[in-house]
């Protein structure tokens, strides 16, 4: 087998704020055919995630940061077209982290095969199956440690990460559910939908005055993956040895200026609050107990999940910037 022709998105500039499509450039190159301990797979879907802006900065993180005129990467999804590794053959579907590009290649331990589920997508590997649904089961029931009859409040509920949390917090025994999102249309999903007991739209007025008037009694619970004014609402809101799980901060990744809240801290002291931050490898351990009992919950339809799909490697950074924008209903997915 010869090289194989593929495009690939680089970083051309470093964001400064939000990203323009200028910051990223296509590229056509040649991959070459697997070696020995090698495959070659052909991407049929890539996955684009809030984390990805952060690698966008030269600065030190839980993950290396993107490097300048270099292929970008993030979770993917393929179909294995020629092996040189014993462990992978040609037609088996593998996640791996080679994503942003037409074709990758590597060592075939770099690459892990996956079972197709009837009925289900594929892309749900890379989302309701796969580190999305860990991260909301670990972040909720590990990091948060919710129990049943607790009150629970998600930002950014309507996302990939949210739109589960607030259906596993029911399905574990929360007694309320409430959500914030950027528009009607998604409240309503969250209701109609996703099983919260009440949504709002933040962009309604103050997010502390909603969320009072969402859980008059208080939340027990609370799934960030918003930060600034949401995070200072919860600890308004939080009962006596409230939780937090700090899952992101989404309102701050294209701020150039410190951000403004959380401004009660020190309120955190006298309600013995814990707020802890957690990445989804922390919780690794967990991903077998996660994908049983949320495959069971998919498969009994106790648990829905939705996606935003945007067709075309060449599309990818647009679906990127759209996902960060809050345009996404679930896990936004490139589809190829």
């Amino acid at each position: 087998m010869t090289s194989t022709t593929s495009r690939e998105w680089h970083l051309a500039h470093r964001p400064h704020g939000e990203p323009v499509p200028g910051d990223f450039r296509m590229e056509t190159v040649q991959v070459p055919a697997p070696v020995t301990g090698e495959v070659l797979v052909r991407n049929t879907f890539l996955s684009v995630d809030p984390y990805m802006r952060g690698r966008m900065n030269d600065v030190p993180s839980y993950v290396s940061p993107f490097q300048l005129d270099q292929p970008l990467t993030g979770g993917a999804l393929g179909e294995v077209i020629a092996s040189e590794y014993d462990g992978l053959a040609v037609g088996d579907l593998v996640l791996h982290e080679y994503g942003w590009r037409e074709y990758a290649s590597g060592p075939g331990t770099r690459f892990r095969r996956v079972t197709p589920v009837p009925g289900v997508s594929p892309s749900a590997h890379l989302g309701v199956l796969g580190m999305i649904g860990l991260t909301a089961y670990a972040g909720l029931l590990d990091v948060a440690r919710m129990q049943p009859g607790e009150i629970v409040f998600v930002s950014g509920a309507a996302g990939a990460v949210g739109s589960m949390v607030g259906q596993i917090a029911k399905l574990k025994g929360a007694s309320r559910v409430i959500g914030s999102a950027g528009s009607k249309a998604k409240v309503d999903l969250l209701v109609s939908k996703f099983g919260y007991d009440a949504a709002f739209n933040y962009h309604d007025g103050s997010v502390n005055r909603q969320l009072r008037a969402a859980a008059p009694d208080g939340i027990d619970v609370y799934f960030d993956n918003v930060g600034g004014d949401h995070l200072e609402a919860a600890i308004f809101a939080f009962r006596t040895f409230g939780r937090a799980a700090i899952c992101g901060a989404i309102s701050s990744y294209n701020s150039t200026e410190p951000p403004s809240a959380p401004r009660n801290l020190s309120l955190i002291i006298g309600k013995g609050v814990s707020l802890t931050g957690f990445l989804v490898n922390h919780h690794r351990n967990r991903a077998a107990a996660a994908a049983a009992e949320i495959g069971g919950w998919l498969t009994s339809g106790k648990l829905v999940y939705q996606e935003t799909v945007v067709d075309g490697v060449e599309n990818t950074p647009a679906a990127f910037l759209d996902m960060l924008r809050g345009a996404n209903i679930g896990k936004m997915v490139v589809a190829l």
